[in-house]
């Protein structure tokens, strides 16, 4: 059906994808009407997973709403997703560039890129390193990545905080290669330092976190995922639900392609194979930049929805929301 000019709001123009059909139109249709039908189901725990990149843009503050909103109950993502979100929190400027820079001089003048934007490196490893410092100055023991965290966004005070967003309203993020980043390198300097002191080091426990996530998915009835980008984030979503059974409801946003056999790139019917989503499962495979869908796409679940409340009783902790 041809779709008209006159569109206004957001609800219209989802439903003019919907009616218009062609190409990813249709897709990010279908993906919006599963994500809203997800987060409406009370029986269905949602894991939201995502790439750093997309945090060193604008929507790190479109994130941590969806958090807040109880439209996520457990975060999975990698390590660069703590390391610009704490940067950004202490300061840090995040500035628009260009793809076509020349990256010898951004090298001469201290400037890091992703993608075409820019940040100084005095704005970067820095600053994560005080965040973390400061934050982890008196915990000693073994402790899981979550509980780390937990206790770092419970010191920030930036609103578009995504770890302060998931440490106040008890949503887990889980980060499975939390080495790959500044903020591993943090941790480690901070044992150095302490050692140096004559003091016992952070024993980090990665497997304490998975067996929480362990517990989080067989305490649920049905599974659903919000899946944007790939790598160890995604897999470590669809890896734990094929012991469920397999995910229930699958939205994945990528621009990654299944040509090369990678993970990043593969579709939700490849993971049938392995029984991480279900064949019954409603799912719906966004091709698209995620900063041009996941606005559009979240706000619209956020007008439709409001606030999502939570089913607490899946934590192997106890939280109040």
């Amino acid at each position: 059906m041809d779709v008209e000019p006159n569109i206004h709001t957001i609800d219209e123009l989802i439903d003019a994808f919907g009616r218009s059909g062609g190409f990813m139109a249709g897709h990010l249709y279908d993906g919006v009407k599963i994500m809203e039908q997800m987060l409406a189901d009370p029986d269905t725990t949602v894991f939201l997973s995502f790439t750093a990149d997309l945090v060193a843009t604008g929507l790190r503050g479109l994130l941590a709403k969806f958090v807040e909103r109880g439209f996520a109950d457990v975060v999975i993502t990698t390590a660069g997703t703590l390391d610009h979100d704490l940067a950004k929190s202490m300061g840090g400027v995040y500035f628009r560039g260009t793809f076509d820079a020349d990256d010898s001089y951004l090298l001469r003048e201290g400037i890091n890129r992703i993608g075409n934007v820019f940040v100084r490196k005095e704005h970067y490893g820095p600053l994560i390193e005080k965040a973390v410092h400061g934050a982890l100055a008196d915990v000693e023991g073994v402790v899981g990545v979550r509980e780390l965290i937990w206790r770092i966004g419970g010191g920030v005070s930036d609103d578009s905080s995504i770890v302060k967003a998931a440490s106040r309203s008890c949503v887990p993020i889980y980060v499975p290669g939390f080495v790959d980043g500044a903020f591993g390198t943090a941790l480690l300097t901070l044992n150095d330092m302490r050692r140096a002191r004559g003091k016992s080091g952070v024993l980090v426990d990665v497997i304490k976190d998975e067996r929480e996530i362990m517990d989080i998915v067989y305490s649920s009835k049905k599974l659903g995922a919000i899946i944007v980008g790939g790598g160890i984030s995604k897999h470590h979503v669809i890896w734990w639900s094929q012991f469920k059974d397999g995910l229930d409801y699958v939205v994945y946003v990528t621009t990654a392609t299944e040509w090369d056999g990678s993970l990043s790139g593969a579709r939700p019917k490849e993971a049938i194979s392995w029984g991480k989503v279900k064949p019954t499962a409603a799912s719906s495979f966004v091709f698209s930049d995620a900063t041009v869908a996941l606005p559009i796409m979240f706000s619209y679940v956020a007008n439709k929805l409001g606030f999502r409340r939570r089913n607490l009783g899946i934590y192997p902790w106890s939280c109040s929301q």
